[in-house]
């Protein structure tokens, strides 16, 4: 929703923003006999103001920012926390880049860009990376990565043109700020789960995922079940879209089992036959 250019998605060649393909899959929704709400709590345990015999949570996770005193400025406009949406961007290929983070997936956000980029500078706060040594090696061993150590990420700078230009960077021990030259920066720190509307309602993991059975959508509520970026076990080893089949398959089942699956069929229009 927050990317400007999707160029990675089937059935738009020339590529379409973040925006407009979420309204089409919503039209497409509508046009599902499916019902829209808007509501700001979901409480399970006492009166819902939708009945309903399950439901599927799907609000994701949100990536981390560092919230430099530019960011809102250049979101999105050189600033981005998601390089497989956004690294082939025109704005992207070609140019230099920067990561900020030290584990897994900074580097391998990294290791993407290095695809489009003419270089990437890996920017570590710390003196060491937390990434597993699999992903180290493959960093050090790449000519078009640089490592950064002990170097902190101040905020961005920008031309006379107001394109974003460069990175501020300073060093922890001595304080001393530069300028790195790059036309790009993207956040490999990580996400929170949007699982705000589900505390106290489901089990949630230390880092606030939403707990699920191994292997299905499963929450600690019956009828209740989660998909995507929010639930733990699918967040790192099935794409989105196999969660969101499991999510829908436990739905079924679910309501099968307890003789609430009622089957709708579409009448077809005789007048167009």
């Amino acid at each position: 929703m927050t990317t400007t250019e999707v160029e990675n998605f089937p059935g738009f060649p020339e590529g379409i923003t973040g925006p407009d393909l979420m309204d089409r899959k919503l039209q497409r929704i509508l046009l599902a006999y499916a019902n829209l709400f808007l509501c700001r709590s979901i409480p399970f345990q006492f009166y819902p103001k939708v009945k309903c015999h399950s439901i599927i949570f799907a609000t994701g996770a949100t990536a981390r920012r560092l919230n430099l005193p530019r960011e809102e400025e250049f979101w999105s406009r050189g600033i981005s926390a998601c390089a497989i949406c956004d690294g082939a961007s025109p704005l992207f290929k070609g140019q230099v880049l920067a990561v900020v983070g030290g584990g897994d997936t900074a580097t391998e956000e990294a290791l993407y860009l290095t695809k489009y980029a003419r270089h990437v500078h890996l920017l570590v706060r710390k003196d060491q990376l937390r990434a597993s040594r699999a992903m180290q090696d493959r960093v050090f061993n790449n000519p078009n990565v640089t490592v950064h150590f002990n170097t902190e990420t101040v905020d961005v700078v920008s031309n006379t043109k107001g394109q974003m230009s460069g990175i501020l960077v300073r060093k922890p021990d001595t304080g001393e700020e530069s300028v790195l030259e790059a036309k790009g920066l993207f956040y490999g720190i990580g996400h929170s789960p949007n699982s705000q509307l589900l505390e106290g309602q489901v089990d949630l993991d230390i880092s606030g995922y939403v707990s699920v059975e191994e292997g299905t959508a499963k929450t600690s509520v019956d009828g209740v079940f989660a998909a995507g970026d929010v639930q733990v076990y699918m967040l790192n080893f099935l794409p989105l879209p196999c969660s969101g089949c499991i999510a829908a398959l436990s739905v079924e089942r679910y309501l099968a089992s307890n003789n609430l699956l009622v089957e709708f069929h579409q009448v077809n229009d005789i007048r167009n036959s």
